[in-house]
C-alpha cells in the first residue's frame, strides 16, 4: 500500500493564505512587515534561494530589502550593514544567508542581529528561547516547517519516539527541542552519521526526521512499518536523463522506503516549500511583536 505524501506544496499554500489575512490587518495599523535578505558573494544555490524569498515577499504584499555584496566584502563592511538594519524601523526581519564566503565569521555576524529581528532562529537569545519554550522567540525556518507538516498531516506526536538524525543547530537540534516540548510531547533521540548501529535506531522510530544531508543515505533497513517520514535532505546526484544533469533526491531512499512508512514528504515538494513560508511567518511575528501590535 502507498504511503500518504504529505503535500508541502499545499500546506505551505495554507500557511501564506492565513499570512495575507495577518499582514492586511497590521497594514491596516499602518505597518507592513519587512524582511532585508543579505547574500555575500555569488554562491549559485544560495542566489536561487535569496531570489525566492524577495519573489515570496512581493507575492504576500511584504516590504523587502535584498542586498548582494561582493564575495571580499570585509566582516567589518558587513556588521556595519547589519546594524543599520538593526535600526531600520522598516525592517522587521533579518536574514543572512548560509554559508558565507570562508573569511566571513558566520557566528560573529549572528551576533549582530537584533534577536527581535533574528527570523533565522539562529541569535542564541532564540536558541535559549526555544529551549525554554518562550513563544516569543524565532524557532528555525525549516524544523518549524516539518512541525507544520506533520500537523496539517494529522500526525499524533504526544508519547511517541522520534528519532532526528542530524544535529544542527540549523534543522537537528532544533527539530528536537521542538519535538520534546510540551506542546508535542514526543519522546526524542537524536543520531547522526556516527551513530552505532544507526539503522537499528532508526528503526526505532515512530517519527524519523532525516536531516543529515546525504543522498538516500536512509534505506528501507532504517524504517519500522508504519513510521512517518519526514525528509529535509535536498541533494543533487547525476542524472544524465534530465536536461540539467542531475535530480533532487532527500537524505532517505525514496522507492526503497515508501511501502513501509504509512505517510513521507516527497522531496522536491515536502519540506523545501514550507522552509520559505515559515521565514515570511516569522517576519509576520517580528513585525507584529516589534510594532506591539
Amino acid at each position: 500500500m502507498a504511503p500518504k505524501l504529505i503535500n508541502g506544496k499545499e500546506v505551505a499554500a495554507r500557511v501564506r493564505e492565513d499570512l495575507v489575512q495577518e499582514i492586511a490587518r497590521l497594514k491596516q495599523l499602518g505597518h507592513t512587515p519587512g524582511l532585508a535578505v543579505v547574500l555575500v558573494g555569488d554562491d549559485p544555490a544560495s542566489q536561487v534561494y535569496v531570489g525566492a524569498k524577495v519573489k515570496a515577499c512581493a507575492e504576500l504584499g511584504l516590504y523587502s530589502q535584498e542586498w548582494r555584496l561582493p564575495a571580499d566584502t570585509t566582516q567589518e563592511k558587513l556588521v556595519e550593514l547589519i546594524h543599520q538594519l538593526n535600526a531600520d524601523e522598516r525592517i522587521h526581519g533579518i536574514l543572512v544567508q548560509s554559508p558565507p564566503p570562508p573569511h566571513i565569521d558566520e557566528a560573529a555576524v549572528i551576533l549582530n542581529i537584533d534577536p527581535r529581528k533574528d527570523v533565522d532562529g539562529f541569535h542564541p537569545a532564540n536558541v535559549a528561547k526555544l529551549v525554554l519554550e518562550d513563544p516569543t522567540g524565532f524557532v528555525p525556518c525549516t524544523p518549524l516547517g516539518c512541525m507544520e507538516l506533520l500537523r496539517a498531516a494529522g500526525v499524533e506526536t504526544a508519547g511517541k519516539h522520534a528519532v532526528v538524525v542530524g544535529r544542527s543547530m540549523i534543522v537537528g537540534k532544533p527539530m528536537a527541542n521542538l519535538l520534546v516540548s510540551k506542546a508535542a510531547n514526543a519522546t526524542v533521540t537524536i543520531a547522526h552519521s556516527r551513530t552505532k548501529n544507526l539503522a537499528e535506531v532508526c528503526r526505532s522510530a515512530d517519527i524519523l526526521v532525516a536531516a543529515v544531508g546525504r543522498p538516500c543515505m536512509l534505506g528501507a533497513d532504517c524504517i519500522k512499518p508504519g513510521a512517518v517520514v519526514i525528509d529535509v535532505g535536498i541533494n543533487r546526484i547525476p542524472d544524465s536523463s534530465r536536461p540539467r544533469g542531475y535530480r533532487i533526491v532527500g537524505d532517505v531512499d525514496f522507492d526503497a522506503v515508501q511501502g513501509l512508512c504509512s505517510a513521507i514528504t516527497p522531496v522536491p515538494g515536502g519540506v523545501g516549500p514550507m522552509t520559505i513560508a515559515m521565514l515570511m511567518a516569522n517576519t509576520v511575528k517580528a513585525c507584529r511583536q516589534i510594532v506591539g501590535a
